[in-house]
């Protein structure tokens, strides 16, 4: 029956009410201000694109997780399921022209169909940046230097960023003979942390035992600096090496942003994402088993778009950093209206006039919209979390 129907929201996504909105608000415009301190300069992409665009770059399985559907001639189209693929194509072919270094950040809704958790529905929120046509460790710290920055500018004051190479892995799996299939298998399990899964598919890869546990100890290799002497020793070649070498430059460049603190390494991180080339990073905080912003280098999407150029760079969850901040005690709320206009009857233009002019002072003003008595007027303002009565006509 008509009268009985409870309008619901589609699975994977959630309303935000005022005083929700208000806080995501805060920490979105902070970001931007941030970004743009920066040199970074925003830019916005539609909502769905052509399926193959989206698809460029992106894991084998990337699709299975997208929102699909047919425009008018037939054309699959689907939501973005991230920000990294629809800038690439921007940079290669919108703004194919412009000097490079390109510096562009994004405030935005990205969508994946996946299992819903607490901070991260199946459409979600992120502010990101993207720094192309720059490579090199200069770069990268830049754009972790930058992601520390973000975290501490939405108000997490307790926060880690782990730091990995995906070529330290690579390295390793070109001395380790396994098949392409049974590398994919591996990288899958250490991207889940699976060691007792990793541990089966080593047991019947065919491998020494040696090899077998030199590769099971790669998720457990994180730490401080000192997790470098042991790496140093496990590089089976120039490759692995390479890697090292190259988050070490990047370390020392991280000191002089003074953010090292918040640094330290994961030899096992290598994201989900089949397009990272080096450098990637996950950033956590207390309370959530999960991470809060990541990202990483990728030289070699641009060239799928036609145009050959090295990039890098991060993306950061708003509904996550709110969940840790509400979970931290850190959240606070938003502003209180300034003030609450009201009137006696007869006099809805002269308050009209009075709210209009404390609107011009900068003043968050709410007029009331029928006449009531002054006693009244206290009790709507103290409902309305107004923190002073501005009465006309008496």
């Amino acid at each position: 029956m008509k009268q009985d129907y409870v309008p619901q929201i589609p699975y994977g996504t959630r309303d935000f009410l005022p005083r929700e909105a208000g806080r995501k608000r805060v920490v979105e415009a902070g970001l931007a201000q941030l970004f743009s301190s920066w040199g970074y300069d925003e830019v916005v992409t539609p909502t769905f694109e052509y399926l193959e665009t989206l698809l460029v770059g992106s894991a084998n399985d990337a699709e299975q997780h997208m929102f699909k559907f047919l425009d008018k001639n037939n054309r699959i189209l689907a939501l973005r399921p991230d920000m990294t693929t629809p800038i690439a194509r921007i940079a290669a072919t919108r703004m194919r022209e412009a000097g490079a270094p390109l510096r562009l950040f994004y405030l935005t809704n990205v969508f994946r169909y996946e299992l819903a958790q607490a901070g991260r529905q199946c459409e979600f929120y992120q502010a990101g940046i993207e720094l192309l046509g720059a490579p090199g460790p200069a770069a990268d710290a830049e754009i972790i230097a930058l992601a520390v920055a973000a975290m501490q500018e939405a108000g997490l004051t307790q926060f880690q960023v782990s730091l990995g190479q995906v070529d330290f892995i690579n390295g390793i799996m070109a001395e380790s003979e396994l098949s392409a299939s049974q590398q994919q298998l591996v990288k899958a399990a250490i991207i889940r942390r699976d060691l007792v899964g990793l541990g089966e598919i080593l047991r019947t890869s065919g491998l020494s035992a040696a090899m077998q546990g030199f590769l099971q100890s790669i998720p457990v290799l994180h730490g401080r600096q000192e997790v470098f002497e042991q790496a140093y020793k496990m590089a089976p070649n120039a490759v692995s090496r390479g890697a090292l070498d190259n988050l070490a430059d990047i370390y020392r460049l991280l000191t002089s942003y003074g953010v090292e603190q918040h640094v330290n390494f994961d030899l096992g991180l290598i994201r989900d994402f089949d397009y990272y080339t080096g450098m990637v990073f996950e950033g956590y905080t207390p309370g959530l088993g999960f991470p809060v912003c990541g990202g990483g280098r990728y030289d070699k999407m641009l060239a799928s778009f036609g145009s050959d150029s090295p990039a890098t760079g991060f993306a950061l969850g708003i509904e996550r950093v709110l969940l840790a901040l509400e979970r931290q005690g850190l959240s606070t709320p938003p502003a209180a209206k300034d003030c609450y206009v009201a009137w006696q009857e007869n006099s809805l233009p002269e308050a009209i006039a009075a709210a209009n002019e404390l609107r011009a002072e900068g003043w968050r003003v709410e007029l009331a919209l029928e006449p009531q008595s002054r006693e009244d007027a206290a009790i709507s303002m103290c409902q309305r979390c107004c923190a002073k009565l501005h009465y006309i006509g008496g």
